[in-house]
């Protein structure tokens, strides 16, 4: 088959590409260890969702009450905001002073992080703020590792591995996200402390063995920092994505914040200052986030489709752990307490769907082109999600064990053959900020998916929960004042009580103190496992087809987009081979003929 490849046109400014070493030992070493840091961030990312009512328990703070919402949001949000703000930087930061110098750098910075936070001394609301501010720290740590792994794995192997050793990355990545899940229940039942004190050991072995065992392959290109480019940057992405995360929470007599001035202007200036970032890029001789690489086709298309595919799936496990803990196990009898660890457990299909299908797209794509294998990928994405409408509430867990493993299929095929097109197709001078401006993209994807997602979800809920709460609890001797207020509150509460493992009629009945008041029927009926799950089935679905409708279109689009992509672009083809066009201004194309 044809293949387009590119090569730079004479040498770089400050020399030729250092060689890599001699033999196969060194790859190997470069993507288990950065396998190892990849899986540990991103565990982190959701081992702390899952874990989270052990740890408000522990520092003795009710996560549900109206006040402490935005402590619950940013434990959740925060961390990927900041991943998702200040990878780009770290990648630039990388090419300029060596990937391999803040990759290890992240990993000393992560793990002090989780010691800090496993130490918590304050209780309530300072307890919180504690967690919080050293997430952010340790998500710090996290943008390191993620902003630079995919280029040192990049520089580390040969064009015709890349696939393979990127797939193998990225799936493990991803499927540290559904393994926290799990380990966050377990630990979670021992001791919220546990949540953060797993990272530890972790982080002081991956420390240990990067610093002793990673090398600088690519050359150093020193430059001036891009100060305009990196303050207008985080100022205007980390608005947006405050603004979208303020979004979710209440405002006024509204379900959401959407309508709220502090929302508005923070997406007005948010856009702004990205629109200012742009120009200010287009001026500096070595900006942070070079977009003439967007000029390169494969490089273009796979962050748009990177960018639909994690606005897509990203609020999949949420709306799918509130599924499980709100509804469907409550159901068959566990109890609300119980439900964190077992939705950890009904989503290991999920999982285990990634772990299949990643290396072996990205070894397939490394011999037939990665166009097919990511376009499939999102389109069985799609179809996943349109399964997942077309269940009922109270599904049989085979049909939802096989639409889940379909979903992480999908997500594998498209997730390696992408990355790899994505990280082939630039110089090797760029690849750190290539690799930062990647994970940029994907981790804003997510971030935006969670507003999106929280957001369509309250919607529909607020068109049709309050009268269906109001009618139950009226039916079971709940006065008729106390029923209206608890039904025209914010359905987040009523959300997020599910999401965290609460009763929610017990949380919103609590604070009147009228159970005791009611008649014993009664009262066992509205605090029992069975009577929320019945209640909310309804308005829930009613959600649910509005999110999973917009996750359906927003896969297919991006498989169009990935079908655009056009044959693999190769930047460091052989020498020897005819220039044929040029993508990006100083570079040369060249075709050549492979099998």
């Amino acid at each position: 088959m044809v293949r387009l490849r590119t090569r730079r046109a004479g040498n770089e400014a400050a020399g030729k590409e250092a060689p890599q070493p001699q033999g196969d030992r060194y790859k190997w070493v470069a993507l288990s260890n950065t396998t190892l840091s990849i899986t540990m961030a991103t565990i982190d990312g959701s081992i702390v969702i899952i874990s989270m009512p052990a740890i408000f328990r522990g520092i003795h703070l009710d996560p549900t009450a109206p006040g402490n919402i935005s402590y619950l949001l940013w434990m959740i949000i925060g961390y990927l905001l900041v991943t998702a703000v200040l990878v780009v930087t770290l990648g630039r930061l990388g090419d300029m002073f060596g990937r391999v110098r803040i990759y290890n750098l992240g990993f000393v910075v992560f793990t002090l992080a989780s010691i800090a936070l496993s130490l918590d001394p304050l209780t309530g609301p300072a307890g919180a703020l504690w967690l919080i501010l050293w997430r952010i720290v340790q998500a710090f740590g996290g943008a390191m590792l993620m902003a630079n792994s995919a280029a040192i794995l990049t520089d580390a192997f040969p064009a015709r591995q890349r696939g393979m050793a990127l797939g193998i990355n990225q799936i493990s990545g991803m499927a540290g996200q559904f393994v926290g899940l799990l380990l966050g229940g377990v630990l979670a039942a021992w001791d919220w402390r546990a949540v953060f004190w797993i990272n530890v050991p972790i982080g002081i072995f991956g420390t240990y063995w990067s610093y002793t065992k990673l090398r600088e392959i690519a050359s150093v290109h020193k430059a001036r920092i891009d100060w305009w480019g990196n303050v207008t940057f985080a100022l205007g992405a980390g608005l947006l994505l405050v603004a979208i995360t303020y979004g979710i929470q209440p405002y006024g007599g509204h379900a959401t914040g959407w309508t709220s001035p502090r929302v508005a202007g923070g997406l007005a200036l948010g856009v702004l200052l990205l629109i200012v970032f742009c120009v200010v890029e287009t001026k500096i001789a070595e900006p942070m986030f070079r977009l003439s690489l967007f000029k390169i086709r494969a490089f273009a298309a796979g962050n748009a489709a990177s960018l639909m595919g994690s606005i897509a799936r990203g609020g999949l496990q949420f709306m799918l752990i509130i599924w499980l803990q709100g509804i469907w196990l409550p159901e068959r009898g566990y109890s609300f307490s119980r439900t964190p660890l077992f939705a950890g457990i009904y989503l290991l299909p999920l999982t285990v769907g990634f772990l299949v299908s990643g290396p072996v797209s990205g070894y397939l794509s490394d011999r037939y082109g990665p166009r097919l294998f990511a376009t499939s990928g999102l389109l069985v994405s799609a179809c996943a999600f349109a399964g997942l409408l077309l269940l009922p509430v109270s599904f049989p867990y085979w049909a939802f064990a096989s639409i889940i493993f379909c979903n992480g299929l999908g997500s594998g095929l498209f997730a390696s053959p992408n990355t790899s097109a994505i990280m082939s197709s630039v110089p090797a001078r760029y690849r750190g900020s290539a690799s930062g401006m990647r994970s940029t993209f994907q981790n804003s994807g997510m971030s935006l998916s969670i507003g999106i997602f929280f957001s369509l979800m309250i919607a529909g809920l607020a068109a049709t929960l309050p009268r269906t709460l109001s009618a139950g609890l009226r039916a079971h001797g709940v006065p008729a004042q106390v029923a209206a207020h608890i039904a025209g509150l914010p359905p987040v509460s009523t959300l997020f009580a599910s999401f965290l493992g609460y009763n929610p009629i017990g949380s919103l009945l609590k604070p009147f103190g009228i159970i005791g008041h009611l008649s014993k029927a009664n009262a066992t009926i509205l605090t029992s496992k069975e009577y929320f799950p019945h209640l909310i089935s309804g308005p829930f679905h009613h959600g649910l087809v509005i999110v999973f409708s917009v996750a359906i279109g927003m896969s297919v689009l991006g498989a169009l987009v990935s079908l655009l992509r056009g044959s693999q672009f190769y930047y460091d083809a052989p020498e020897g081979t005819v220039t044929s066009a040029a993508p990006e201004s100083g570079t040369a194309v060249t075709a050549s003929a492979q099998a």
